[in-house]
Formats: structure tokens, C-alpha cells, sequence
């Protein structure tokens, strides 16, 4: 930060009127400070090593080469917070999760026509998430002495949608989901994700986790079905995902709602309805984010019987939402996040070992610590 206590942020998109509007926008929060603007990578590469910057908005497509190649290139040597601001295109939401994947801790959507008029509505919102940017560690992606092994996890655990398996992730859960989600066997319990993305990039994400994983995973509709060796991924839009049960299937349901811990989709929605029709059948994790979202739901999973993890500070981008849920007393155990898999599914194992469990059971459960 500048001798001021600002947050010195560097500017690169390779439109002089984005960036002249971002500059003034982002100068106007007296707890920023615009150190520098570039018109391409590198521009913002002898900038980089000039200023020091404590955040770097970036812009994906740009001339000479593409924000995530850049991106790919400076975060293991100078680890910088990176907000990513682009336009969603077709194209651009793939390149985006990218981005995401190599270290960019957030995304915002830059409108596609009327920047003029825009853009500028969108300053404020821009102004927090480049203020919380800057408290997040990113030297997590290229340090040496943690270690990401994903233990492996044993298959064969029969066909039964009485289990299942709920995760929320923020701030980091890119990488960190794209990490333990091929850990999954073929055949593991349905699991259930929100993971915090604007709408357009869950999608993408759905698809490129398939293509990884032993399970099949897709973006989550109305009334899907959990069934064993299906991940459903909560669609980033305007509405949350919440589990429902219809006599002996859980399905998924997609409702309205105000923003809970300012997010929608909601860790925390997802996680109570979790809680209250499934119970002591769910095992759930919690994994790295900026906040508290998911925390109260993790509580209320393991007050309803079900097994709760979440993941310890060591491996966590952002140790926040994990910590809140520590805090409150909701992970009955803090896990690197490689032994996350394994642990989830030898929770639902041993609710199988014990009977299933049943909604009555759950119901008899609430209030166990």
C-alpha cells in the first residue's frame, strides 16, 4: 500500500476508454489509488516491476497477448491480486475460468455495449471487490512448502440417492474445486455445489469439470435429480439452489431471493436446505472464500446429523468462510484440502454402515454437536 494507506492499483485494458473510466471511477474511493495504466501485457509487465502494484484489474482479450497468458506468466513470480474485468462474451467466459484457474481471485462482468453509460454504474461495486482483492493471499499459488496431494479415495459405494454430498466455495474455489473433484470415484454419493461465479461462468465450468472428473457434472436445473456419480453445480444468476425431497428422491429446486451474505447463489441456502431434508444422510465441506457465506448452514448439517468438514488455513486462498465456520463450532474437523474427498466420502460410507439414516432420523439428530 502507498505511504497513505491506500491500495495502489494498476490499470491494464487495451481501451483507452475503459481505462480512462475505470481510473476515475476507482480515484474517487478515497481508499484507492490508480498508480498506473497499460494499453497491452507488456506495457503492464515494466509497470509491474516499476510500481509494485497491491492490485491489477486486467482485461482478457488485449493485443500482442491475451490476459490469461499474462496472468499465467507474472503470478508465479510476482504474485499480485488480480481482478479480472471482461466482457462475456461467448468465447471470453471459457478464457475467463482460465483465469480463474490461474490465480485471478475475482470476476466482473464489463458490459458488451453502452460502456459509456455502463461502466460507470457498475464503479461502486468494482471499488469493493478491488478493495477486497487486496487482503486476499495469492502467494499461495506459487509457494513450495504446502502441499495440494489429493489422497485417493475408494469407489463401490452402491447405488442409493439416501447420501449426498454438499460444497461451497468462494474466493479460490476455481482451482481449489478443479484440484479435488477428479478425486471423486464414479460412483460417489450425488454432490451439490455453489460455487460463488457471476451467471455465464458456471456453465463453463460444469463442462470443464466433466471432462476431468470420473463423475458426471453438469450446471443444475430446476428438478434435477441427485443420483450417485452426478455433481450439480448452482448456476450463478439471480436465483439460489436449494435441495428439496419428493417421497424417496432428492431433487434440486432453483428459487428467488434477496441476496444472503451478499451472494446468490448462497452457500448458506443451499447448506440449510441440506440440513433440513437431508440431514444425517449429507456429508458437506466448506472450502476457501472471502466471508461467511456457508457457515451457519455447515452448523446447521452437523446439528441435523450430518458430517462436516471444511478447510484449514494452510491450503485456503482465503481463509474466511472456513474460519467463520470454525468459529461457530460448524467443521467438526479443519482438513487440507487434498484429504477433503477422501473424508466426505468415507462420511457418507459410514452413514451407509449405520443404516442410511432417514428424514425421522435426521430430524432426531438435530441439536448433536
Amino acid at each position: 500500500m502507498s505511504a497513505s494507506g491506500k491500495i495502489r492499483v494498476l490499470i491494464v485494458d487495451d481501451s483507452a476508454l475503459v481505462r480512462k473510466i475505470l481510473s476515475l471511477g476507482l480515484g474517487k474511493d478515497p481508499k484507492i489509488e490508480v498508480v498506473g495504466q497499460a494499453g497491452d501485457p507488456y506495457r503492464a509487465r515494466d509497470l509491474i516491476v516499476e510500481l509494485h502494484p497491491d492490485v491489477i484489474t486486467l482485461d482478457v482479450e488485449m493485443p500482442r497477448m491475451d490476459g490469461v497468458t499474462f496472468l499465467k506468466r507474472f503470478m508465479p513470480v510476482m504474485p499480485i491480486p488480480t481482478v479480472v474485468i471482461s466482457s462475456l462474451t461467448q468465447a471470453g467466459k471459457r478464457i475467463t475460468l482460465e483465469a480463474l484457474e490461474a490465480g485471478a481471485v475475482d470476476v466482473i462482468a464489463k458490459p458488451t455495449v453502452g460502456i459509456t453509460d455502463n461502466l460507470p454504474v457498475m464503479l461502486e461495486d468494482i471499488c469493493e471487490r478491488v478493495k477486497a482483492a487486496a487482503s486476499v493471499n495469492v502467494s499461495h499459488f506459487v509457494r513450495k512448502d504446502v502441499t495440494y496431494a489429493v489422497e485417493p479415495v475408494q469407489a463401490s459405494l452402491g447405488e442409493t440417492t439416501d447420501r449426498l454430498i454438499a460444497i461451497g466455495a468462494s474466493t479460490g474455489g476455481v482451482p481449489a474445486l478443479a484440484d479435488i473433484m477428479p478425486a471423486f470415484p464414479a460412483d460417489a454419493p450425488g454432490i451439490l455445489i455453489v460455487q460463488h461465479m457471476p451467471a455465464g461462468f458456471t456453465t463453463t465450468f460444469a463442462e470443464r469439470l466433466n471432462s476431468s472428473c470420473r463423475m458426471q457434472a453438469k450446471e443444475a436445473e430446476e428438478g434435477d435429480r441427485v443420483l450417485p456419480g452426478r455433481i450439480l453445480i448452482a448456476p450463478g444468476s439471480f436465483k439460489h439452489m436449494k435441495l428439496v425431497r419428493s417421497g424417496g428422491e432428492y431433487r434440486i429446486t432453483l428459487v428467488d431471493g434477496a441476496p444472503v451474505n451478499f451472494s446468490r447463489p448462497s452457500v448458506d441456502v443451499l447448506f440449510e436446505s441440506v440440513a433440513q431434508h437431508a440431514g444425517s444422510n449429507a456429508a458437506a465441506a466448506l472450502l476457501t472464500g472471502m466471508g461467511k457465506d456457508g457457515a451457519a448452514g455447515l452448523l446447521a448439517i452437523r446439528q441435523a446429523g450430518g458430517r462436516t468438514f471444511a478447510q484449514d488455513e494452510a491450503t485456503s486462498i482465503v481463509f474466511g468462510m472456513p474460519r467463520a465456520a470454525r468459529e461457530l463450532g460448524a467443521a467438526e474437523m479443519m482438513l487440507p484440502l487434498g484429504k477433503i474427498p477422501a473424508a466426505l466420502v468415507t462420511a457418507a460410507q459410514s452413514v451407509r454402515a449405520q443404516g442410511g439414516g432417514t428424514t425421522n432420523r435426521a430430524a432426531n439428530n438435530r441439536g448433536t454437536p
